[in-house]
């Protein structure tokens, strides 16, 4: 009975029961308040079947910033996904005063999907502590089978990585990391090198302390590789009416406009690897981030794996893709 079960839930969501075995383990860790993009990366995922979702880390400390992760993970049948927020936080609404054309979306989504979000709305309260959502979660896991994904700022990684022994494991932050985590993905830095809004911008020296130290191996989405590929547009006018995600890209960026993809393409390559869209950009060599958040690749050898990503195709066809993608995973939770 069990097995027909998950045969039909497999069946439903378009997976085969073998996909769902070797689905990555994957904790997402968010900066969703300023830019529409993460709004993206959260429906894919939720919805890419390569994906088994463990936790949703927010970085940025405003509690619309939970709130809204809370209602989008509801909405794509992950109410259940635990979520934690930056400490200390504060009931901040974004405001675009660089560029005067984007639209606040956090606080909309949080309160109009309220109701599908495991968050109560203008509550963050039950929200974890990232630090120990991390150990705990990853405690949890078999030995190297876990990816991060970080789209955001790196607050709350530089805090598991300093974190101590505690009731969850024996290990410190690093050493749990060694043990558990298979590859940390990156959405930061410009390669091969420069400077970017993720390192630079927010807490320079927590960037610095997690790709200097992070005892593991990385990969680099940088800002020349999303910023080159558009997506949204057609989800803003094809998806469903009931999206979460569909209506914080028109609040954000209106109907007329797609978004750069720097944190979609982090959560695909995540999830699928570099499959046809992605390839290495270097041979050998790692990046390293100096005090003021700017970023250069090394080309002597470092003690763990590191690559950047390339486009294997045009930045066009890389972004119809995700559109592709952005609506068959809407379309499985839309209204009847």
């Amino acid at each position: 009975m069990v097995k027909c079960i998950i045969t039909l839930l497999c069946a439903f969501l378009g997976l085969t029961a073998g996909s769902l075995a070797s689905a990555k383990k994957l904790i997402v860790d968010t900066d969703l308040f300023s830019d529409v993009d993460d709004a993206g990366a959260l429906l894919l995922a939720c919805t890419l079947p390569e994906i088994e979702l463990l936790a949703v880390n927010v970085n940025y400390p405003s509690m619309y910033s939970a709130l809204a992760a809370s209602s989008i993970l509801g909405h794509y049948g992950n109410a259940h996904i635990p979520i934690g927020l930056l400490r200390p936080y504060e009931n901040y609404t974004y405001f675009d005063d660089v560029y005067y054309e984007h639209g606040e979306y956090a606080s909309k989504v949080a309160y109009h999907w309220r109701d599908e979000a495991s968050l109560r709305w203008k509550d963050a309260s039950s929200t974890w502590d990232p630090t120990h959502l991390y150990r705990k979660v990853l405690s949890q896991q078999q030995d190297q089978s876990v990816t991060i994904a970080s789209i955001g700022f790196l607050d709350n990684l530089s805090n598991l990585l300093n974190s101590p022994a505690d009731n969850y494991s024996p290990l410190s932050g690093a050493d749990l990391v060694a043990a558990k985590v298979v590859e940390l993905v990156v959405m930061g830095g410009a390669y091969p090198s420069g400077e970017e809004f993720n390192f630079i911008a927010y807490n320079p020296a927590a960037a610095a302390h997690v790709v200097n130290t992070w005892p593991g191996a990385m990969t680099f989405s940088g800002a020349e590789l999303g910023g080159r590929v558009y997506s949204g547009a057609r989800l803003m006018t094809e998806g469903p009416s009931n999206d979460p995600a569909k209506a914080a890209y028109v609040w954000y960026n209106g109907y007329n406009n797609a978004r750069n993809s720097w944190d979609p393409l982090t959560i695909l390559y995540a999830a699928k690897g570099k499959i046809d869209i992605f390839e290495f950009g270097n041979q050998g060599g790692y990046n390293y981030v100096y005090p003021n958040g700017t970023n250069s690749w090394q080309s002597h050898v470092g003690q763990y794996p590191q690559h950047y990503l390339r486009l294997a195709m045009s930045n066009i066809t890389v972004g119809e893709r995700v559109d592709k993608l952005y609506l068959r995973g809407a379309a499985k939770f839309s209204a009847p």
